[in-house]
């Protein structure tokens, strides 16, 4: 009882202290001129002061509501589990079964500001082509077009150029894999160095040819044998505009798995790259090859300057429907942009391919003709039996005509009269007799086309920036504005089919487990490059630059060129041979141990209490690494902290995400006797449980031990370890073997309890103090969520299903998924053992089957941990012949056809089962989250991992887990999916609510709501109404549970030392917290212009602004949750450190913005990525 009068004084003098602040805030606001003089977004009138005092007055009535209910909840919880601890300690378990923690005598609070909430609430800019719509549309068949298969018979008049002639640009090309058949090496010493050297000496023989490149990953290894000459022939080459650089990127990207920090870095790379060899600027973008397009390419490209763009592969109905209403060409638009500001002007090619039968013209046995690869005695011909015939003055003007008509044709599915028509294909030009035939041959043509006025023709080679330049001056508008009439589009083009019913959306899961290492790598880049800047920072700032390891910037620029390379097109995707994923396996496992070595040694010198002590010896390291992979395939060992009763063992904990963190760590130790202290002393709850040799034995040496931890945001907190005795904060877990077999038997290792019972099919739950789960008895999988603040149980079941592949021809492989028909459920024939494990810090449960493993865990504490469900799944298929295993959700979400789904984790894109295509074609990419909602709620799956999703009935959200198939799919891999590992697939599974209206229905509250309904019916009728559809955003919840999923907590024990361990501090960056709709997406060290190796005194800090949706419940997130309606001050945010240049860059740091101020306030809008030049010492 007197713990219960003490916790319940406490409380009460806080919230007096609350109220009393209010007053005084309150008071403050009233008299303070200085408030008075706060402009808000409206015209300067009354009615716009009115409404922003409002807003402040409800922002000041929001911080104290949410600090005073953090202390009734917390006090409640203390006094009301109807328990006291019997010992006086806590935690403890009450009468009704719920874990008591400790109070985290810190309370939080959430302040959105209203204006920040109305970007989700009014309508976005009018699109004239919804991509939604399309679908909704078109009818998916397939008649057949005549010459063009999937199209239709063009037809035109002779006379419709005699007042403007038409203008072709023949673009020769030459599209490079950084690896796919072969390994990025073999690659280029068998082709690609030809393909650059012969470039060098054919260009210049005659001044009218031309050539463009893309991959800067190939192109930077030829630079570096290039002797000077040839280095000094290229700059004039492209200084004369022979050959242009498209895109610029280090490799030419997927856009379906990709994240937005790898799409943006490697394409950073290649800029950089490109500004410091060559110091040219990327004008257009290029991609023939990625099997589907996404928005966010769109808007990145933008964003780094790009006027133009080019894509090539998109499902043949929709680029017949864009043929037949000349939108092939048109400016792409985010489908949340307002305004006009991300829009780009996008090329689609109309045809098959890229190769030259599918670019000239309507009729691939004609343009086979003009491949003169493809002449006879060559190594390939041309399957429509018509082979090429060399150009002379006997056929010129016969193959001249033939070859126009065809462009003709072409030129009739755009609006302007001049035309692309690109010449290439995979790893073209690697011969010097083929430059010789198809710019000789062509040339020929050319010439009697230009000399013949009747033609009304002007053909020349051309580069794609030539191209887009004479489109712009014929529509008499400036580079990359938009041309009078031409639609703007919002949207993107997945899924992609390139035949029949043949969907790429196979890919979206090929190879899960490289997926996932990709994953774990960045979230370890933008670690290290974030840690990394940091120290060097600080080194500087403390005059120590010389004793830090700035030598490790080498390991830093490997791991970006590791990570870029696999965001290439036939890498991330799962779609090269298996010598080839082995080769990326090992450059991105050499990158990752080089990634942990940054972060060691960074964080070794940012935890020094005393710098004077800090010592660097290559040989010795300070801290261990967290884990280790034996192999390029195999899954990481924890390390093992080894507890010694002689003194302590430290533990270095360092939070990559930009807010506080408070969350649950757990590591390995080898003794239950464990004590965790914080650097300040204090003793934290530990639960200690068994680590699982197999479904039912536990391990004697290895235990796990879980503590809760506040971590400071970008920083590191630094724990102490003790092998003492029994610790009162430290409790065992409860375990349980839910097993159908008396025969087996749990065998206990003292003092960890554990029992068995048998399995029955009553449903059974774990819960903690936010969510409760229930289970079912016969499969062990989850049933249902309940939120405790929530007294409806949603019905959430689990299932595992099976796709086999179709009996017929074409079957399945790594780039199609073809299926026998629906999903059977998975069946084996022993039921799963199924272990429960209780305790005060977390309770899981784990279903063991024959070809997976399913933990469902949920943390109990407060904040965002604590709100979601973490679900793991083993998976292990490598015994099976052409099957697909896919994770189901049923639910009673009433969702109807829609779900949402993630573009590379950057922005939502609503998607809508549609019963008119074929099962396959419903399916999409998922890199980072899927969601189904209906008016109560909304059910949100994250993803650490890109995989395949899809939801095929209303309620349900299905994954494809991974996929084994025996045979090559018929889209030259030659192969099928054999090498599968044992995966680890991470998910969060998060249940919100829907908003019934704010809890203070007060006068200011409802005077406010007036107001901003009010403004943004305004504001909607200025806009233009649009479909609410084509725009969703995740809540705050939502984007911080996906942070955390993704950027693990690392935890890095302190090696132990001869001569001790010199005094350790928590490294806390943040002088002032980072507004929560902000995501620090990097802090990357600039390269030196001299040595490629080596820092500048620059970093690169790249912002994110968030989009949020507020018509979900908030809850407590754990840390303090303010917004700023987008305006950050960037000098008062990096603690100890000087900013000394605060410059605005584009999205790549090739253009420079004029530098401001270094107090000044940056402003970013909801959804813009921004980047800024600092020099911090």
């Amino acid at each position: 009882m007197k713990l219960r009068k003490q916790v319940t004084v406490c409380g009460g003098a806080i919230f007096c202290v609350a109220v009393f602040s209010l007053y005084l805030m309150l008071d403050r606001v009233q008299h303070d001129p200085a408030r008075r003089q706060n402009g808000g977004n409206f015209p300067r009138s009354q009615i716009s002061v009115l409404q922003n005092r409002i807003e402040q007055l409800e922002q000041l009535l929001e911080e104290n509501h949410q600090i005073i209910s953090h202390i009734k909840d917390s006090v409640m919880e203390l006094t009301d589990t109807g328990a006291v601890s019997p010992s006086g300690h806590l935690p403890f378990r009450s009468a009704n079964g719920s874990w008591v923690l400790p109070f985290d005598g810190r309370p939080t609070f959430l302040a959105v500001k209203p204006q920040d909430c109305q970007f989700s609430d009014v309508s976005h800019g009018q699109a004239d082509v919804q991509m939604l719509d399309v679908y909704s549309l078109l009818e998916f068949d397939n008649p057949d077009g005549g010459v063009w298969k999937q199209g239709f018979d063009i037809t035109y008049e002779p006379n419709e150029w005699d007042d403007e002639p038409l203008q072709v640009f023949v673009v020769p090309h030459s599209h490079n894999d950084p690896g796919w058949i072969k390994t990025f090496d073999k690659y280029y010493t068998d082709q690609t160095q030809h393909i650059l050297n012969n470039m060098v000496v054919k260009l210049a023989e005659d001044p009218r040819r031309k050539f463009i490149w893309s991959e800067i990953s190939f192109f930077s290894k030829w630079w570096e044998t290039a002797d000077v000459h040839k280095q000094e022939a290229v700059r004039k080459l492209i200084l004369g505009g022979q050959l242009e650089i498209a895109t610029g990127g280090w490799v030419m990207t997927d856009e379906a798995n990709v994240h937005y920090f790898a799409m943006i870095d490697q394409l950073i790379e290649g800029h950089q790259w490109l500004e410091r060899n060559l110091g040219i600027t990327p004008r257009s973008g290029w991609a023939v090859d990625p099997f589907g397009h996404s928005a966010t390419m769109a808007y990145v490209l933008k964003r780094a300057n790009l006027t133009s763009m080019l894509i090539q592969r998109v499902h043949y109905s929709i680029k017949k429907h864009f043929a037949s209403t000349h939108s092939l060409e048109f400016m792409w638009r985010q489908a949340w942009d307002s305004g006009s500001n991300t829009d780009i002007f996008c090329h689609m090619m109309p045809f098959y391919s890229y190769d030259v039968p599918h670019t000239c013209g309507p009729d691939p046995k004609i343009c086979c003709q003009f491949d003169f690869k493809r002449l006879p005695g060559g190594r390939i011909n041309c399957p429509w039996k018509v082979p090429p015939k060399p150009v002379v003055e006997a056929n010129v003007a016969e193959r001249a005509q033939l070859l126009l008509d065809q462009y003709r044709k072409k030129s009739k599915l755009y609006r302007s009269k001049v035309l692309l028509v690109p010449l290439g294909d995979d790893f073209r030009y690697d011969k010097a007799l083929e430059w010789d035939q198809q710019y000789g041959n062509y040339q020929k043509m050319f010439d009697y086309m230009n000399s013949h006025p009747e033609l009304h023709v002007q053909a020349q080679f051309g580069t794609l920036s030539d191209y887009f330049n004479a489109v712009y001056k014929v529509n008499g508008v400036a580079q990359g504005s938009r041309p009078a009439d031409y639609p703007v589009l919002s949207g993107d083009f997945f899924a992609y089919a390139d035949r029949e019913d043949h969907y790429w959306t196979g890919y979206f899961t090929s190879r899960p487990f490289y997926k996932s290492l990709d994953r774990v790598i960045e979230s370890h880049l933008r670690g290290a490059e974030i840690l990394y800047s940091l120290a060097v920072a600080n080194a500087r700032h403390e005059g120590m630059e010389g004793r830090f390891p700035v030598s490790d910037y080498a390991l830093l620029v490997d791991a970006r060129r590791s990570v870029a390379l696999f965001q290439h097109h036939d890498a991330i995707t799962g779609t090269a041979k298996e010598n080839v994923v082995i080769d990326y396996g090992t450059k991105l496992l050499r990158s990752l141990i080089g990634l942990k070595r940054v972060i060691t040694n960074a964080a070794h010198f940012l935890v020094m209490k005393n710098k004077e002590f800090y010592r660097f010896y290559q040989t010795e390291p300070f801290l261990e690494t967290d884990d280790r992979r034996a192999t390029q395939d195999s899954l990481p060992q924890r390390t093992l902290i080894e507890l010694d009763p002689a003194g302590p063992r430290y533990l270095v904990l360092f939070n990559p995400i930009e807010q506080e963190r408070l969350c649950v760590v757990t590591v390995l130790v080898n003794t239950v006797r464990v004590r965790v202290l914080t650097e300040d002393g204090q003793t934290v709850p530990v639960q200690l449980s068994a680590e699982w040799a197999s479904s039912t034995q536990m391990s004697a040496e290895v235990f796990e031990a879980t503590f809760m931890a506040r971590l400071p945001p970008l920083g590191l907190a630094v724990f102490h370890l003790y092998d003492s005795a029994d610790s009162p904060l430290t409790l065992r877990s409860e375990t349980v073997l839910r097993l159908s077999d008396r025969s087996i038997s749990a065998r206990a290792t003292d003092p960890l309890p554990v029992s068995s019972q048998l399995a029955d099919s009553q449903t059974f739950y774990i819960s903690s103090q936010s969510l409760t789960l229930g289970f079912s008895g016969t499969t062990g999988l989850l049933e249902s969520i309940k939120r405790k603040d929530d007294p409806q149980e949603v019905k959430v079941q689990m299932q595992f299903m099976v796709y086999g592949t179709r009996p017929s021809k074409d079957k399945s492989g790594a780039y199609l998924f073809l299926p026998d028909g629906k999903a059977k459920p998975y069946n084996q024939k022993e039921p799963p053992v199924v272990r429960v494990v209780e305790g005060p810090l977390f309770s899981e449960v784990v279903a063991h089957y024959q070809h997976f493993e399913q933990t469902i865990r949920i943390h109990n504490v407060p904040g965002v941990d604590g709100l979601s469900i973490d679900m793991t799944t083993m998976v292990d298929i490598r015994d099976q012949t052409n099957k697909e295993l896919a994770m189901r959700l049923v639910t009673d979400v009433q969702s109807g056809d829609d779900f949402y789904t993630d573009l590379n984790a950057f922005q939502i894109q609503p998607r809508r089962h549609y019963q008119k295509l074929p099962l396959q074609a419903n399916f999409y990419p998922m890199p980072s989250q899927a969601y189904i909602q209906d008016s109560h709620h909304r059910l949100t799956l994250h993803t650490a991992q890109a995989l395949g999703v899809s939801s095929l009935e209303s309620g349900q959200l299905e994954v494809i887990m991974d996929r084994r198939l025996m045979q090559d799919d018929n889209r030259g891999l030659g192969q099928g999916l054999k090498d599968n590992k044992k995966s680890a697939n991470h998910f969060r599974l998060l249940l919100e609510r829907r908003s019934k209206g704010n809890k203070r229905d007060g006068f200011f509250a409802k005077l406010s709501s007036l107001f901003r309904l009010f403004f943004s019916e305004t504001l909607s009728r200025e806009a233009g109404e649009v479909d609410s559809t084509t725009t969703s955003f995740p809540s705050i919840l939502s984007h911080m549970t996906n942070a955390m999923l993704n950027h693990k907590v690392l935890a890095f024990p302190v090696l132990p030392k001869r001569r001790g361990v010199p005094p350790l501090q928590t490294f806390a960056p943040l002088k002032s917290i980072l507004p929560c709709d902000f995501h620090l997406l990097n802090l990357r060290s600039i390269q030196s212009q001299q040595d490629p190796m080596s820092p500048s005194p620059y970093t690169a800090l790249i912002l994110h602004r968030l989009a949020l949706d507020c018509s979900l419940e908030a809850q407590n997130l754990g840390f303090n949750c303010t917004t700023t309606q987008g305006q950050l001050n960037v000098s008062s945010l990096y603690k100890n450190l000087d900013l000394q240049l605060l410059q605005p860059m584009s999205l790549t740091l090739m253009h420079s913005g004029t530098p401001l101020a270094n107090h000044s306030t940056i402003s970013l809008d909801p959804m813009e990525i921004s980047a800024f030049k600092l020099k911090l010492r």
